[in-house]
């Protein structure tokens, strides 16, 4: 028998997703190269691309997924192991100048998400790759061209501290790559999309929301502890912004400030009317950050905007694909920028091994087996990064407003109360679907609309219920067209509970 076809896979790109994909990659067998902008990002000293340490990442069911079917358990426990699990969120707010705090369970059924520190999950990857003998990883390359007809990729190469070559008026040199597959799992401004659309009629949108972010510290207490609890995303709630904390390793907790530009304009203007602003509207929090770090911090760290992008398609023939935020940028207030990322890698690789692109005998085989895989994980793809790019946009409002509303926590305990005792109705919170499965993000869409309208509908009977019963109170008995009618709404309801099931 032949021996299978081998591919050269280059990606772009040496974050969590670009690292994921070139595990999976070198797993089948691929000759990995592995090309980023930044210098080796396990180094402190490498600076992120928005000069920031960015928002903490929240690593639930999806990224976990997809990282034990890299099969190396022992990166899945490092990482686990140094994760600081959130099982719900920490509500704050002062209420007649008492300052108080409420818990919401993220699910009925006790499970948490991760707070992970984006460097130790990265450096975890790259040590692993650094491992395998099929991957070459080259940091300080910055993607200058690709020819996706040719199959060849153009990378700059500028180390740190490396003079300009005489007479090249100061140009980086350069090099040219081949390659049988292009990943580029480069970032919201993917150099590897750009390249691509000029090869691919590619539709795409690009949104930024009127929020600024900046990063603010809780330090650790003085004898090391953390100054609250650390088993909770901390939400002060604001109706147009929100202050949120979330723990980190070293005992101190990762803030992040949204706000409306204009909010930030008005700061910036009036420096001195920060700690009150704060007080205003996110009570207790300079009881955590003393007033002048609270100053120092929002003066110092950059004010961030916030992009959401849809493409499609995902890919072009046979020759290229993006994965993560190069395909899907998402604001990040469903946490799940980095867990559809490397969902996008366990995808691909599913639907190239199912087309047979791993077991293909020959060059020109594996090619065409390709080309249908790329074009099955765009079909495939594309309506769910769209559906968590609109989810994230939503849980904005849920997180900075919602969270404190009646009709909010009345269809939250309703829903949850269905789930933890009457689970073979398949009904969930719309968050456990996402964070707690690996349920399509359309099919979740689909399926919290359905049961939208349900509790909907219920309610319109039990209103219309009580209504008759309050009625007939007014006469001795219930007559036998009251019992028909109320053994009918009865029906009506069991029928549309259990129609709810094939969703889950």
């Amino acid at each position: 028998m032949a021996e299978k076809s081998k591919q050269k896979v280059v990606i772009v790109g040496a974050g969590p997703v670009g690292s994921l994909a070139a595990l999976y990659a070198a797993a089948r067998g691929d000759e990995v190269e592995v090309y980023e902008l930044r210098g080796d990002l396990r180094n402190p000293a490498t600076v992120p691309l928005n000069f920031t340490k960015s928002i903490n990442l929240a690593l639930s069911e999806r990224g976990i997924t997809s990282m034990k079917q890299s099969n190396r358990p022992a990166l899945v426990e490092k990482v686990l192991n140094a994760a600081i699990p959130m099982h719900g969120r920490m509500i704050h707010g002062r209420d007649h100048g008492k300052l108080w705090e409420a818990v919401q369970a993220y699910d009925v059924h006790g499970r948490a998400i991760n707070a992970v520190d984006r460097s130790t999950l990265n450096n975890a990857l790259l040590d692993e790759l650094e491992r395998a003998p099929n991957v070459k990883l080259f940091f300080n390359h910055k993607l200058t061209g690709a020819d996706l007809h040719a199959n060849k990729a153009w990378f700059e190469r500028r180390l740190p501290g490396e003079a300009p070559l005489p007479n090249s008026s100061n140009r980086a040199p350069e090099i040219e790559v081949s390659f049988d597959l292009l990943i580029g799992a480069d970032g919201a401004h993917s150099a590897t999309r750009y390249h691509m659309m000029k090869f691919s009629r590619v539709n795409y949108e690009q949104e930024y929301i009127d929020t600024l972010w900046c990063e603010f510290r809780i330090p650790p207490t003085e004898d090391g502890n953390f100054r609250i609890s650390p088993g909770h995303l901390h939400i002060w709630p604001g109706t147009e912004f929100m202050f949120i904390a979330i723990p980190s390793s070293d005992k101190s907790f990762t803030c992040t400030l949204f706000a409306p530009a204009q909010h930030y304009i008005h700061l910036q203007n009036s420096p001195e009317t920060l700690v009150d602003f704060f007080d205003a509207h996110f009570p207790g929090v300079s009881d955590l950050i003393t007033p002048d770090a609270l100053t120092e911090q929002f003066t110092t760290n950059p004010h961030l905007p916030l992009i959401s992008i849809k493409c499609t398609p995902h890919h072009f023939n046979s020759s290229a694909v993006i994965l993560g935020d190069a395909a899907h940028a998402v604001l990040p207030f469903y946490g799940q920028g980095l867990n559809a990322g490397l969902e996008d890698v366990r995808v691909l690789f599913e639907i190239l091994d199912s087309h047979g692109v791993y077991t293909s005998p020959s060059a020109e085989s594996c090619t065409l087996a390709r080309h249908t895989a790329l074009q099955a994980y765009t079909t495939h793809r594309a309506p769910d990064t769209h559906a968590i790019n609109d989810l994230s946009k939503t849980n904005y409002l849920e997180m900075r407003w919602g969270v404190k509303t009646p009709l909010y926590k009345l269809r939250k305990s309703f829903e949850e109360t269905l789930d933890r005792y009457f689970p073979s109705l398949g009904w969930k919170t719309q968050y456990a679907r996402v964070s707690f499965s690996t349920q399509r993000y359309s099919e979740v869409i689909r399926a919290a609309r359905w049961q939208g309208q349900l509790l909907g509908l219920g309610f319109g009977i039990v209103g219309v219920w009580g209504t008759v019963m309050a009625a007939m109170a007014m006469w001795k008995s219930p007559g036998p067209k009251f019992q028909v009618l109320m053994r009918g709404l009865s029906h009506l309801w069991v029928r549309l509970s259990r129609n709810a099931a094939k969703y889950a």
